[in-house]
């Protein structure tokens, strides 16, 4: 599935999406899942995320807004303003994270999604990284994430594609 997924990115947009998967953890705001980052710059990044388990958390607040669509599982989700209330997304559906705003949220195992997100990039890395830093002691999945997201930030920067 992501083979196929990167695959028909990288062919509509072949400068831009890294088809090589780094696979690191992603430990945002209590939930963990895996990721590998597909394109990064200073205002974008595009990432497969997901869970074999599943996890659930808090989406965190950012500079940024972010776009979530499932591939395969589902995802459930409730905000402030409406905290009673359960969204389900589904296969082939989307979900928008405004800047500023926030959501709890839930993936069932299995669950795999394409997330984009767009704003001041360097601005979130903070709050991205806090729970690898703070809950868990992990210095590696920091490095790791940097390390991704700043090789194709710096290729982008320099213009040499993803």
């Amino acid at each position: 599935m992501c083979e196929a997924v990167i695959g028909g990115l990288a062919a509509r947009w072949p400068d831009n999406i890294e088809t090589r998967q780094d696979w690191v953890f992603n430990l945002a705001a209590g939930a963990t899942g895996m990721m590998t980052v597909l394109h990064g710059s200073i205002t974008e990044y595009l990432i497969l995320f997901g869970s074999s388990i599943g996890t659930e958390g808090f989406s965190g607040r950012y500079h940024l807004d972010i776009w979530d669509w499932v591939i395969t599982g589902e995802m459930w989700t409730y905000t402030e303003e409406a905290f009673a209330e359960r969204v389900i997304t589904r296969p082939g559906e989307g979900a928008k994270l405004a800047r500023g705003s926030a959501k709890g949220y839930r993936i069932k195992e299995g669950t795999w999604m394409l997330e984009y997100g767009r704003g001041f990039m360097p601005a979130s890395l903070p709050g991205a990284l806090a729970g690898a830093l703070t809950s868990s002691f992990d210095p590696i999945t920091v490095a790791d994430t940097l390390s991704v997201y700043g090789r194709l930030t710096l290729r982008k920067l320099l213009g040499r594609g993803a």
